[in-house]
């Protein structure tokens, strides 16, 4: 069995940032003693300015620390940093860009993270795996430790830009056709899922799938949202791996990512469209993922994001390439430029049709 570990401390609520320090004092002992550093963007600078002087406040062997770039170098220039000088605690306050390289920074320094999202734009807040730029534009996903304490500011969060907020539905949605895929692969390789991974997983799902709450930007959705994202991150670290939330949807979002670099689509919303297509690759009806989506207002049209079909349908064809570990739906069907030009075009066209895969 994976041994795994789980936060020691979850807060989702409105004003959180407002009694930062009294939630950290509960989550690490004695954390006004320790050196601690606060990893955050410039850009964030006059937005949680407030919060950040009173932590430095009431932290006194506190300091803070920029991220540029959510690179490996900078994780590792970080983690250096942490070592030589015997920093104790590391809280990342940001997006995906600042959270990435704090998690990593320090599980690579072995000491306790602190996540403090301003965003949810993807599952990466409370997952095992940092995701850091290595030469040129190519990027890798790096196994890592999960937060010691994972602390999200409803009120903060609100003020996230729109498109943020649905690149973290499209993150969520996809694990409709990853949990497929997994059991896919389970069957290949005379395995078996965790039971329980799965089930998490699935709840991420579900809650966000079946509430009736619409408007991003009210307060209840942003905590059902939160606890999804959460759900998927522990999910991957229970399995020891990303199965529960990666399947061919990410393949699809990988292969944009290597072979059209110029395509200007966030991560959430890339698997979000990968999702639809390897739900029909699946031979599964797309209503459920498709409602989810429009009713969030989110553009389905690939070419409204700069993807061709021929874009597309390459992509597609290259998908199973990215991961050639990862067995899916793309190992065990035949896919052709006319068949997927066929799906482009119903996507494009807003189809409700079902979706069903004829080989």
């Amino acid at each position: 069995m994976n041994q795994f570990s789980l936060p020691g401390c979850l807060i989702i609520e409105e004003g959180a940032c407002e009694r930062l320090n009294e939630i950290l004092a509960d989550c690490i002992p004695e954390i006004e003693k320790k050196k601690i550093i606060i990893v955050t963007e410039e850009a964030l600078i006059p937005i949680m300015k407030p919060y950040l002087d009173e932590m430095k406040r009431d932290l006194p062997k506190s300091e803070l620390y920029l991220v540029e770039e959510n690179s490996f170098q900078e994780a590792m220039e970080l983690a250096k940093h942490i070592c030589m000088e015997d920093i104790e605690v590391i809280i990342g306050v940001g997006g995906g860009k600042v959270l990435d390289v704090a998690k990593y920074a320090g599980f690579v320094g072995k000491i306790p993270y602190i996540c403090v999202p301003t965003t949810l734009s993807n599952d990466s807040l409370s997952s095992p795996v940092s995701v850091l730029g290595t030469e040129g534009d190519a990027r890798k996903t790096l196994k890592c430790a999960i937060p010691a304490a994972i602390v999200v500011d409803v009120n903060v969060v609100m003020g996230a830009p729109l498109s943020q907020l649905q690149s973290g539905i499209g993150d969520t949605i996809s694990k409709y056709t990853a949990l497929y895929d997994w059991k896919l692969d389970a069957a290949y390789r005379g395995e078996r899922v965790d039971d329980f991974s799965y089930l998490i997983s699935d709840m991420a799902l579900s809650s966000l799938c079946y509430n009736e709450e619409k408007s991003l930007k009210s307060k209840e959705f942003i905590k059902i949202l939160t606890q999804s994202l959460v759900l998927g991150g522990l999910a991957m670290e229970i399995a020891g791996n990303s199965r529960p939330c990666s399947g061919s949807e990410h393949l699809f979002c990988h292969s944009l990512e290597e072979n059209y670099k110029e395509i200007k689509i966030s991560h959430g919303m890339a698997v979000a469209l990968g999702s639809l297509v390897s739900c029909r690759l699946q031979g599964r009806d797309d209503h459920l993922l498709r409602s989810v989506l429009v009713a969030y207002g989110i553009d389905l049209d690939p070419m409204n994001w700069g993807i061709t079909k021929e874009i597309f349908t390459d992509a597609w064809l290259k998908a199973a390439d990215t991961r050639k570990d990862r067995h899916t739906v793309l190992n065990e069907v035949t896919l052709t430029k006319e068949q997927l030009g066929g799906i482009y075009e119903q996507l494009r066209a807003g189809s409700e049709c079902s979706g069903v895969f004829k080989e």
